[in-house]
């Protein structure tokens, strides 16, 4: 699938916004631990996605209640849906000079089309010294699940099945979708809000 940026302008993908908040002090700690000058862009990148997807937990994987929605609170509590986990990874590599912008996929939420749909969250990482978008899913691994750092060949967390209907979006937001911060927003029980109340399109 091609990739389509939402903008031609490069620096739409390096805004701090609300939700991105790469200026927060513990942001700026983190960053300080993860990145040094004389790392490449792409190790730059491929350490950004390891961390939110090793050590940021996925709530609906540990069970947690807890919503968290801008970049500085999922790396405060560790934890986060795949919505939230997307904004710390924008705003970590945003922090380095790296355009990162937002995807979607739109997936069954659980095995079987009659559970229902759900739009699912990744990042678009513009690399320069590639000269093109790459799309990465910070979601986090488990069982059955194993997406990867890869600049040649998409290894994404999901395979979209379109004969259950299922999307891939081509295009790379500048910023999240509205509905996805939205709910993240509206809600203080993760459990609940994964089941019944999450955007099922764009």
């Amino acid at each position: 699938m091609e990739l389509i940026p939402e903008s031609a302008n490069f620096m739409d993908y390096l805004e701090e916004l609300d939700v991105i908040d790469f200026s927060h002090p513990f942001i700026q700690k983190k960053i300080n631990e993860l990145f040094h000058e004389g790392q490449s862009e792409i190790e730059k990148a491929k350490i950004a996605f390891e961390f939110v997807r090793d050590e940021i937990s996925h709530s609906w994987d540990i069970q947690s209640t807890r919503v968290t929605c801008k970049a500085s609170e999922v790396l405060f509590y560790k934890e986060g849906i795949c919505y939230a986990k997307a904004n710390l990874l924008a705003a970590l590599l945003r922090s380095q000079g790296i355009p990162t912008g937002f995807c979607y996929q739109r997936l069954m939420l659980f095995d079987t089309p009659d559970k229902g749909y759900s739009l699912h969250a990744l990042n678009g990482v513009f690399l320069k010294s590639l000269n093109r978008w790459i799309r990465l899913d910070a979601r986090g691994n488990k069982p059955g699940v194993q997406a990867e750092f890869s600049i040649d060949q998409e290894i994404l967390t999901f395979p979209v099945q379109e004969k259950f209907d299922e999307k891939d979006f081509p295009i790379i937001y500048t910023k999240p979708n509205p509905k996805t911060i939205s709910v993240l927003k509206e809600h203080t029980d993760t459990l609940e809000m994964y089941k019944y109340y999450l955007p099922d399109n764009l």
